[in-house]
């Protein structure tokens, strides 16, 4: 009985040993040597664009105009916004449209 029991552990340690032996564990030790000498690539030089020009609204007495086109633009950001949260309760309460 104890030849059997002996026989089962070497038996057992062989595939161990077989399963650990192919798991590629690869050790190395690396040195690091410099072969040549690194250098920076030269800066590159890009000339500039032409210079932004300011736009002028028209001074005092176009007001009328800027007024309406800031409520038209803020118009669209809250019809955008609601839009948005539209959007989100469909997809939380039926999971698409």
């Amino acid at each position: 009985m104890n030849k059997k029991i002996i026989g089962a552990v070497l038996g057992l340690a062989v595939l161990a040993a077989s399963s650990a032996a192919s798991a590629h564990v690869d050790v190395a030790v690396g040195v690091g040597i410099p072969v040549g000498v690194v250098a920076a690539p030269p800066p590159v030089y890009v000339a500039r664009g032409p210079a932004a020009v300011p736009v002028a609204y028209g001074g005092d007495g176009d007001w009328r105009a800027r007024e309406w086109r800031e409520r038209r633009e803020w118009r669209e950001r809250e019809w955008r916004r609601e839009h948005w949260r539209e959007h989100e309760w469909r997809e939380r309460h039926w999971g698409g449209y």
